[in-house]
């Protein structure tokens, strides 16, 4: 019987399955080797405990003799030069062949005596604060102090838990930073938002209740609305005055596009209002404020959304697309948090480092598990609990399976987390493999250059950054699937002749190149008055 996995800290009795055995030597640090080919007393380790303006740290070799004593260096250039000098010395001076530098993760502090060893040519290893907690613990206790740590820092570093720092390109440490930059953004825009919502709830009552479903901030005419309203009195009168006609005539002006029962509808809210609070005027001034945080931010995150698609289709994760209820935003999050697929040797290692498993507390004849593992990367987790929301909400296969679970008693929670547990497969066949989606769910893929397209035509991206993007997610994509993803494009392309608009007519051509590269050749009409390639375009390469 496979055990439930539970977030919350109720604690029910069950039966769980046999666990795996233990295997000694798990951690990727292990030094044995090269220890044994130096000698234990020719072998040196550097350990380093970080702070924000130094670090303390000493040199002693494999057996624990001290051979430089805990000493602080300043995070600045002569005093980092100085201890490189000093540790070259010691190493001359007592023989040592072989060293290690154990560097302990402090936020992100550490890394500035982690790159100056990296750099000097030393072994850089880093040690999370768990090992060296692990073993401060048994000798110091409670007792925390700089050189009780560099100890715990030595003794997690010889057993093997001075880990190797796999390196990232810099396309993926770009797109972790604009994904977390955004997300962040989110977060306080939903703050703003909850925030109006407040003010507006005061001063306009019933407002917000006349667009169910969070349309206030999608549909442009409900906050053009409110500015027509802050700009004529800020109470519901100023709508009763002019009545529909008046407040068509006002979007017009202004180039909104609009349908006349939305505007009935407010002015529906407007005739049966009541009076807002007597403050309302100083409440208007404050949401007007917020809104236009509010519009700001939102301007932000589409385009940090534009280069974020920019970037992903430079890596093997945008095929996560063609995976119905994955498009641009949760691909990215998972890529940027996940990192290059090179770095796990199965779906198992993403899922460890995760932490989404079901830990496990043993002795004797206590045997508990079921709680969600507290050791784990947090953002990892988060980025992996998205997409499992997403899929529930856009993926007709997860969303049965759901709802099976569900049946069956299964807490909500826990059920998110096998979604996501089992979608760490999938994703890892995927990308490691450079495949498209292939689910015995037999649901339609959907199609990647499709998704992009409408992705960007949605964000209003210049044509030339839409070529770009879409020939560069070409180089990302099998052989074999050129022929499906062509399909659609097609279409587009079909369509877009048809259109009297320029702004079709335009990516119509462009397209002609993009489909030619994926084997489908189509001569547009008036073809001679159209570039075929964006100018700054490689002829050679381009549901949340």
């Amino acid at each position: 019987m496979v055990t439930k996995v539970k977030t919350g800290k109720s604690r029910t009795k069950r039966r769980t399955k046999a666990f795996a055995a233990a295997v000694m030597g798990k951690p990727s640090g292990q030094i044995q080797e090269r220890v044994k080919q130096a000698g234990p007393e020719h072998f040196g380790v550097v350990s380093v405990d970080c702070a924000k303006d130094r670090s303390k740290w000493m040199l002693a070799d494999f057996y624990g003799r001290v051979l430089i004593p805990p000493t602080s260096v300043e995070h600045r250039r002569s005093e980092i030069q100085l201890a490189l000098l000093t540790l070259k010395q010691a190493v001359e001076k007592h023989g040592i062949k072989d060293t290690i530098v154990a560097v302990e993760m402090t936020g992100t502090y550490h890394q500035i005596i982690w790159r100056a060893f990296r750099t000097a040519g030393y072994d850089t290893r880093i040690v999370h604060p768990f090992a060296s907690s692990h073993y401060r613990a048994p000798e110091h206790g409670d007792i925390k102090t700089d050189d009780n740590d560099l100890v715990a820092i030595f003794r997690a570093a010889v057993n093997g838990f001075g880990l190797l720092d796999q390196p990232w390109d810099d396309v993926y440490r770009c797109l972790q930073m604009l994904v977390r930059h955004r997300r962040d953004l989110v977060n306080k825009r939903a703050k703003l938002q909850c925030q109006i919502r407040h003010h507006l709830e005061r001063s306009l009552p019933g407002y917000t209740n006349a667009f169910p479903d969070d349309s206030l901030w999608t549909q442009p005419v409900a906050l053009k609305v409110l500015q027509y309203i802050a700009e004529h009195g800020g109470t519901h009168q100023a709508l009763l005055d002019v009545g529909i006609p008046g407040v068509s005539k006002w979007l017009k002006q202004q180039n909104v596009a609009f349908q006349s029962r939305s505007v009935g509808r407010i002015v529906a809210w407007a005739g049966n209002a009541v009076v807002g609070d007597p403050m309302r005027s100083m409440m208007t001034r404050i949401w007007q404020s917020l809104l236009i945080d509010w519009q700001q931010k939102t301007q932000q995150i589409i385009a940090l959304e534009r280069d974020i698609a920019s970037l992903l289709v430079q890596t093997p994760w945008v095929l996560l697309m063609s995976h119905p209820g994955i498009n641009v935003v949760s691909a990215a999050e998972l890529a940027a948090e996940t990192g290059p697929i090179e770095h796990y040797a199965s779906s198992k290692a993403i899922t460890g480092r995760a932490g989404l498993f079901p830990s496990r507390y043993q002795s004797d004849g206590v045997d508990r598990g079921g709680n969600l593992s507290r050791f784990r990367n947090a953002r990892m987790r988060g980025a992996w609990l998205l997409a499992a929301e997403c899929l529930l909400k856009c993926n007709d296969y997860w969303r049965g399976k759901f709802n099976f679970w569900k049946t069956q008693g299964h807490d909500s929670r826990d059920i998110r987390v096998r979604i996501a547990n089992r979608f760490t497969r999938t994703v890892f066949q995927m990308v490691a493999g450079r495949k498209v989606f292939n689910h015995r769910s037999r649901l339609d893929r959907s199609y990647i250059l499709d998704k992009l397209l409408t992705f960007h035509r949605e964000h209003d991206t210049p044509m030339a950054e839409i070529l770009t993007d879409l020939k560069s997610a070409t180089d990302q994509l099998p052989k074999h699937a050129y022929a499906d993803e062509a399909k659609p494009l097609q279409e587009v392309q079909r369509k877009s002749f048809r259109s009297r608009r320029n702004e079709p007519q335009q990516l119509g051509t462009l397209l002609v190149g993009l489909l030619a590269r994926l084997g489908v050749t189509i001569q547009p009409p008036a073809l001679q008055s159209v570039p075929l390639e964006a100018p700054a375009a490689d002829s050679d390469k381009g549901d949340r």
